[in-house]
Formats: structure tokens, sequence, C-alpha cells
């Protein structure tokens, strides 16, 4: 019987790049694995929830889990902090409800990281892809510090050829300080912009140590703020998902 599981896109992906999603579907379809996609999906709440705003957090997450409760498939997310969002966040969200919580830890119980997906679940190392290389790795916070997921990125990143040397496997170059915060954290950008600046500053000056022409991270909201910041100061390297990179080659 075929695989099949249900993606959550989440809205940055949804909204700003939509390649994400294509590249989502690619690497699902190289495995032979049925992607399904509910349509009433929106937004995990995650935005309401950081902002203190529980109220709106809880309508938000009641929708998603009516969303994704209809099947029993593995809900997978191209995002670290929309997983912890239904992993972790919901179960505090609804700790004192006896009628949603268990609907909640069934929705946790099942939902996983793109990563943490093809490399835990299913033991997905090699897709046959290729990029061009050198790389760098940023592991964006809620992947890193929320979930503990670390070594399942650069592991599907270390078997991915360099097309430009096809003998050779993707050079993934250290970012020095790797797991600071790049300064996002979603409405923390907002709230406390100059700090934020400050972060992504400095996030910017490893980048640029490292001499990649490309950084992959598996969070959008990483994504947007590490490219935008690279964009406004003229720099070169670009900032992909990591994803686009696993869908690319043969």
């Amino acid at each position: 019987m075929r695989k099949s599981i249900q993606l959550f896109i989440t809205c940055l992906p949804d909204t700003f790049r939509p390649s994400i999603g294509k590249a989502v579907l690619n690497v699902f379809a190289k495995i032979g694995i049925e992607v399904n996609f509910p349509l009433e999906q929106t937004c995990c709440g995650q935005p309401a929830f950081n902002a203190g705003m529980r109220r709106q957090a809880r309508k938000l997450a009641i929708h998603t889990i009516q969303s994704f409760e209809k099947s029993y498939d593995p809900i997978i997310l191209p995002s670290g902090s929309c997983t912890a969002m239904l992993r972790k966040n919901y179960l505090e969200l609804f700790k004192n409800d006896p009628e949603w919580l268990p609907r909640a830890q069934r929705i946790a119980q099942r939902t996983y990281e793109f990563t943490e997906y093809l490399v835990d679940k299913i033991g997905v190392r090699e897709l046959g892809s290729s990029y061009p290389g050198p790389v760098t790795y940023h592991p964006s916070c809620h992947l890193h510090r929320s979930l503990g997921i670390e070594k399942q990125p650069l592991l599907l990143l270390s078997h991915v050829k360099d097309s430009t040397k096809p003998d050779q496997n993707l050079e993934i170059k250290d970012l020095p300080n790797a797991e600071e915060c790049c300064g996002f954290g979603g409405v923390f950008s907002v709230e406390q912009p100059h700090i934020s600046k400050e972060m992504l500053q400095r996030k910017i000056n490893h980048i640029q140590e490292t001499q990649a022409p490309t950084v992959v991270t598996a969070d959008t909201g990483c994504l947007l703020h590490i490219a935008g910041g690279l964009h406004r100061q003229g720099k070169k390297p670009r900032v992909v998902h990591i994803a686009e990179v696993l869908s690319s080659g043969s």
C-alpha cells in the first residue's frame, strides 16, 4: 500500500515562497509518497500565541485540529517553528480543556518536521539530489532548540551531489556561531527591531566568513529574514530552503 502524508505548508511559504511547497511535493514524489493537502488549512496560530493572544490562538488551533484530524496520515511541515506549535504549544493551549486536549495530543503525536520525517520516520538519507556548492547551513532556533533536530538536515545535505563537481558530494562549510539566532523570532523582530537588526548583522557577518554562495535553512522565517538583510546590503549569497536543495537534480 502506497504511503501518504498530509502537508501543512504553513503561512510564510504559502504567501512568500511557494517554491518551497513545490519542492516538498517534488521530494515526496521522488520517494513515492502521496501528498494530501487539506484545502481548509490556514495559520496554525503561532503569531497570536507568541504575542500572548491566547484566545485568538485557540481559535486558529481548533480550526487546524479540525482540518487535519479527518485523516490518520502523518502531518508534515517544512517549518520547525510551526511543528513546535502543533507538537508542544497546542498542549499548553488546551491543558485544562478535557474536550480539546485529547484531540490536540492526537495531532501532536503524528506531526513531524520535514527533515525529521524523512530521516527518523522513513529512513531516507539519499534522494539523488544535486546542487551547486558549496553551501553553509543555518539551524533555526525552533528546529534546534525546541525540537532537538540537529543532525537530520545535515545528514540529508551530506548525501547531495555537487552539480559543478558530479563526482563529489556537496561541500558544507561550517557556519561560525551557527546556533546563534538570526534575529527573526517572529514577533520579536517587530517588537525589538534594533536588537533584531544587530543579531541579523552578526549572522550575516558569519555567513560572509564562510564564503559560501548559498545559505541553507529549514525555516522560511529565517530564510526571509536573512535573505532580506543580505539583499539590502548588496551581498551575494542566496538563501534557500533545504527542500529546494533536496528536490533539485535527478
